[in-house]
């Protein structure tokens, strides 16, 4: 799941997969601004046919956290 995410990232952010590390934070680190956010989260409900509810989307700061959340639905 972190390689697929790594992946988005980077291509949406134009950044060096190496900077898309778990510990990143979206906005922080890699420089992501609200449009970039909501691209990501369509992005990523559009690739996983999920809807991520603002409740979750609240909570992404890292890209661990996309990962994490991810992960949880996976279970």
């Amino acid at each position: 799941m972190y390689d697929e995410v790594k992946t988005i990232l980077a291509r949406q952010l134009r950044v060096d997969p190496s900077r898309v590390t778990l510990d990143a934070q979206i906005k922080k680190d890699l420089g992501a601004d609200s449009l970039d956010i909501l691209q990501l989260l369509m992005r990523l409900e559009d690739d996983y046919g999920i809807v991520i509810p603002d409740k979750a989307l609240a909570k992404f700061e890292t890209v661990g956290d996309v990962v994490s959340y991810l992960d949880s639905l996976n279970k």
